[in-house]
């Protein structure tokens, strides 16, 4: 089994800086892809960053030179840099991991973390 863990919430006041991490661990063999979503209170999930192996990267328009994803991968890890952030990013932030392959295993799977809840005040 694999499992995806976010520390790294926390509140923050508008203008400021948070970083949020995600490890994966378990028998994995490779990730294709990892990143981050979102969901504010009342409102549906919603992608924030992607890191795609080969060095894609997608951004949500809303964080777009705000926001800066990376990943190392020799550790299955990805971050989120936050600057610059806003009361309206308030959100539970979830960390995806996709097409993940593990080890004995003979498709690839997706998996959510628990979520981590930053909050940005005004």
């Amino acid at each position: 089994q694999v499992q995806l863990v976010e520390p790294g919430g926390g509140l923050v006041q508008a203008g400021g800086s948070l970083r949020l991490s995600c490890a994966a661990s378990g028998s994995i063999f490779s990730i294709n892809a990892m990143g981050w979503y979102r969901q504010a209170p009342g409102k549906q999930r919603d992608l924030v960053a992607l890191d795609i192996s080969g060095g894609n990267t997608n951004y949500a328009d809303s964080v777009k030179g705000r926001f800066t994803i990376s990943r190392d991968n020799a550790k299955n890890t990805v971050y989120l840099q936050m600057n610059s952030l806003k009361p309206e990013d308030t959100a539970v932030y979830y960390c995806r991991a996709a097409g993940v392959l593990v080890t004995g295993l003979g498709h690839a799977t997706n998996y959510w973390g628990n979520g981590t809840l930053v909050t940005v005040s005004s």
